[in-house]
């Protein structure tokens, strides 16, 4: 069925492309520019391989640029397409100077986190919050409270919270379904927010292309900051989790797992297969080396302090040297912060993160320089998927960008739907890219280069405040949106390492975790895109969706006993 599938569509494809040719793509009228993003997101539906798709709206968008007169002329374009999305697209994206800092970044940041995975810091901060459980409640609580703390990278997070937990919540007769439910809703939850982590070079690398684009002066990591309210979904599953840790209350498949962990013991439903694999021991500490909260502490604490030190430096030398020490005495923080250089401050706090990680782990004995610097290099291989995707995300921007596809959603948009319904649309459609591929990275390549624009594009008529909310408000709707998505779906990465890392079935861990998912989108959408496109408070938003969910849990939810003895 799914190669018949495929095949219909190729050939679909084929015929549009064809005709598209050998006719300029007049037929297909206003249109034409939708092709390439419909196309790359219609592929990621049907194959679920993300790289495959953008690399096939690259491709098609390149053709675009193109008029030939005439079939004869047919396999000579389709050549230079080709070559044209390689050379002109990919290539060319991926050298700039401000692309080539992301992808650096995003290296340094694999670096760091396998070096303190790797010399028992992951596993210390774990351990020692790990002691202090002593009840069914406490242990939920450190389970969600370990997830908030490794919040640089999300793969790191579900493996670990989740395998060295999980001895602790059998303990205490907590269901696997819900010990799943914890690390899969921190885990990429809290990467995606934070302003340090294995997530926010791709980020921002997606923000800086939209807005270079549309010759927007906006900082791309100031924007990050200030959309970080806009995330409502992603806030309130964080704060979702308390409220069912500390009321003792459950609702939906969830009640019935944990009711049946407290009455009987059984963590796991009978009859299932719990799935486990080699992934668990992809962060685990090399040989027999102890859990050392330090090796984690100092090399974090440096990345997040001196990604805030490197901001205020290059933004007080370049009001400094711009205006001067009059305009410097002036300005405040935020002033200093908007005038900064986030590109340099990210590789300055990443490669010093990661040299005093390697100098830690030598000067400990735990390593020898050369193992330290191969585990480093395993590190930077980890992010080359993302490396990948980045580098075809913006090549995608910039096919989508000499076709004016932006132009074109703006233009039929701007005909039926008011720009202050876009959050809560993007939004939704993020959701759904994101539920079918399996991945919220190649669901922010394959929105950003469109929503952001077009957004940019229909709110030239708004008051400057308010042209900002919605633009903050649209890209917290497409950073939030994809989490959701893959959040919610089984072929996703990080819902599997859930999985994995709790050791239950797959399936029980989707289907007791998809109804609270969708409790707190409906929320999320209802009191916070729905609103925030009319320029109504984020924090407002979040914390009438904070209530609404505790109402909810106190109302709807059933009690389940709190096991404070321990079950040998």
């Amino acid at each position: 069925m799914l190669k018949r599938t495929i095949g219909i569509f190729v050939f679909i494809a084929g015929v549009v492309i064809l005709l598209g040719i050998t006719h300029g793509f007049s037929n297909l009228g206003d249109f034409a520019p939708l092709l390439p993003p419909f196309v790359a997101i219609a592929l990621a539906f049907i194959t679920h391989e993300v790289l495959v798709s953008l690399f096939v709206g690259i491709f098609l968008g390149s053709l675009m640029t193109y008029r030939v007169e005439g079939f004869v002329h047919l396999v000579q374009v389709l050549g230079k397409g080709f070559y044209k999305s390689i050379d002109n697209y990919i290539l060319k994206g991926a050298a700039d100077s401000d692309h080539v800092s992301i992808i650096m970044f995003t290296l340094l940041i694999g670096a760091v986190v396998a070096l303190i995975a790797a010399s028992g810091g992951l596993h210390g901060i774990v351990f020692r919050l790990a002691h202090y459980a002593k009840s069914s409640v406490l242990s939920q609580f450190y389970a969600w409270l370990m997830g908030l703390l490794i919040f640089f990278d999300d793969y790191a997070n579900a493996l670990i919270v989740g395998n060295t937990m999980r001895p602790i919540t059998d303990r205490y007769r907590i269901s696997r379904e819900k010990l799943s439910f914890i690390v899969d809703a921190t885990a990429a939850p809290v990467s995606s927010l934070v302003i340090v982590s294995t997530w926010i070079g791709y980020e921002i690398g997606l923000i800086q292309d939209a807005f270079k684009a549309q010759k927007v002066g906006l900082d791309p990591y100031m924007t990050f900051i200030y959309s970080v309210p806009y995330r409502f979904y992603v806030i309130l599953m964080l704060l979702f989790i308390p409220i069912i840790i500390f009321s003792k209350r459950d609702m939906f498949s969830m009640y019935g797992a944990e009711k049946r962990a407290r009455d009987t013991g059984d963590c796991l439903r009978s009859g299932t297969i719990p799935i486990a694999g080699e992934e668990l021991q992809d962060m685990d500490p090399e040989g027999a080396i102890k859990p050392r909260t330090l090796n984690a502490v100092i090399p974090i604490c440096i990345l997040v302090f001196g990604v805030l030190l490197g901001l205020w430096w290059t933004g007080r030398s370049a009001i400094l040297e711009g205006a001067g020490e009059i305009a410097l005495a002036r300005a405040s923080f935020r002033d200093i912060l908007g005038s900064s250089n986030s590109y340099q401050a990210l590789i300055w706090a990443s490669f010093t993160s990661s040299v005093v990680a390697i100098i830690g782990v030598v000067a400990q004995r735990i390593m020898s320089l050369k193992d330290a610097m191969q585990i480093s290099i395993k590190g930077m291989k980890s992010m080359f998927m993302a490396v990948v995707i980045l580098s075809l995300a913006w090549g995608l921007g910039g096919v989508l960008r000499d076709i004016k596809t932006a132009d074109c959603v703006a233009r039929l948009v701007s005909d039926s739907v008011s720009v202050q319904f876009m959050p809560i649309m993007i939004f939704l459609v993020s959701c759904v890219i994101a539920f079918a591929t399996g991945s919220s990275w190649g669901s922010m390549a394959i929105l950003f280069p469109i929503s952001v624009p077009s957004v940019l594009q229909l709110s030239e008529g708004l008051p400057p405040d308010q042209a900002l909310a919605v633009l903050y408000a649209s890209i917290g709707s497409i950073l939030s949106g994809t989490v959701f998505g893959d959040h919610c779906s089984p072929i996703s990465d990080t819902t599997i390492m859930s999985s994995i890392a709790s050791s239950i079935d797959h399936m029980d861990h989707v289907g007791t975790q998809l109804p609270y998912a969708l409790l707190v989108g409906f929320v999320a959408c209802a009191l916070g895109y729905l609103p925030a496109g009319f320029a109504f408070s984020p924090w407002l938003g979040n914390l009438f969706g904070l209530l609404l969910l505790s109402g909810i849990v106190f109302v709807w939810g059933k009690k389940v006993p709190n096991v404070r003895e321990k079950i040998v």
